[in-house]
């Protein structure tokens, strides 16, 4: 099949700052594109050939989006999959597939896939509805502290939080969720794994995350992570696992945690492109959103090294600003060297909603690191 400047068109389900990022490599490729958001205002409306407003979890609004379109991809996990299943009955490509969706959608499913492969997570208990938490406590089944997830719709912090009296499950929404015990890790890190159509995989270098302890966000991802070789041929062996064992086709992109043990544990995966690979459109020969591409397409996967060590700066809006957004001191961090903004388009900010990421690239990690820091606290994503 042709793809570039054809009459072929490609879909993606979802608007925001990932659908937008990989707009910049179908553009470069002249491939048509069509995408699905329910905001007006997504942040890809401006870069795609066609647009359309609808909700992702309506199976209307998703098949007949689909209907229209030669091959269908995702920016976002949330999407109806009793639609993209009947698509594939139609003949429709769906990448990553319906089945690899529902195992990844729910995350007690994701849990248990995880044992029944022998990949390695921390134990966890499943629950229909939060307050049944209690009852479990009271008999024993678990104690704290513990982290506890809704098993759906979590997202950017959302869904998650760390439990560690009865008071903080209060307010908790009484949904089907899973209870995690709390590890005591080194460093949270993550694999990125693409897989083409025809099985054909490549990995990127392990990256390492740091989190907002608030917001439970990605505050920094460095790449490399500063971990010795045998911990990162570890992380690397797991997340190829992963990927041979979900048969997924696309990015998939593994979080994990390194224990004091230096044991690696699976925390959760996400099939497409990912924040941990924000690095690579500055730092590797292939970035992220140009992989996902050649891997949905059937085309051979590119070279996934660094180019150069580089620190990943998200910039989220700060915690009491909401409205038409401003980015405080933005010109300053062009005085920097090695240094790219990317600003994603959403005109309204709100405390944490991610607005953009900053790139720097060094020679050196740490030096990077540094920079990173003063960039974090040069810009401030406030409102007018």
């Amino acid at each position: 099949m042709n793809f570039f400047s054809s009459d072929f068109k490609l879909g993606i389900l979802g608007g925001g700052q990932l659908g937008k990022m990989l707009l910049y490599e179908t553009r470069k490729f002249d491939i048509y594109t069509k995408v699905l958001d329910a905001s007006r205002e997504a942040p890809c409306k401006i870069a795609c050939n066609e647009f359309v407003v609808g909700n992702l979890m309506d199976f209307d609004a998703v098949y007949n989006f689909g209907k229209d379109v030669d091959l269908l991809t995702i920016e976002i996990e949330n999407v109806n999959i009793d639609a993209l299943e009947k698509l594939e009955e139609i003949g429709k490509k769906v990448y990553p597939s319906s089945r690899v969706l529902r195992t990844i959608q729910n995350k007690a499913k994701q849990k248990l896939f995880y044992i029944d492969n022998q990949i390695p997570t921390a134990p966890f208990s499943r629950f229909a509805y939060t307050n049944e938490i209690k009852d479990s406590i009271s008999n024993g089944g678990i104690a704290f502290p513990f982290v506890w997830k809704s098993t759906q719709f979590g997202y950017d912090g959302q869904g998650v939080k760390i439990v560690r009296s009865l008071k903080d499950l209060e307010n908790l929404p009484n949904v089907e969720c899973i209870t995690e015990d709390l590890i005591p890790f080194k460093n949270e890190l993550a694999v990125i794994v693409s897989r083409n159509v025809r099985g054909e995989v490549v990995d990127y270098p392990v990256v390492e995350m740091e989190f907002h302890p608030e917001a439970n966000q990605v505050e920094y991802v460095l790449c490399p992570a500063r971990i010795n070789d045998e911990v990162a041929i570890k992380a690397r062996k797991i997340a190829l696992k992963l990927s041979e064992k979900l048969e997924h086709v696309g990015l998939l992109a593994v979080e994990m945690f390194q224990t004091s043990e230096d044991e690696i544990l699976v925390n959760e995966v996400a099939p497409r492109p990912h924040n941990s690979g924000h690095y690579s459109i500055e730092a590797s020969y292939t970035n992220q959103f140009e992989q996902h591409l050649r891997a949905i397409l059937g085309f051979p996967l590119g070279c996934s090294d660094s180019k150069v060590t580089a620190v990943m700066v998200n910039l989220v809006g700060e915690e009491k600003y909401t409205g038409v957004v401003l980015y405080e001191n933005i010109e300053e961090i062009f005085k920097l060297s090695g240094v790219t903004p990317h600003i994603y388009g959403k005109k309204e900010t709100r405390p944490f909603r991610k607005m953009g990421h900053v790139t720097i690239i060094h020679s050196d990690i740490n030096e990077a690191r540094k920079t990173a820091e003063k960039v974090k606290k040069t810009i401030k994503v406030i409102s007018k």
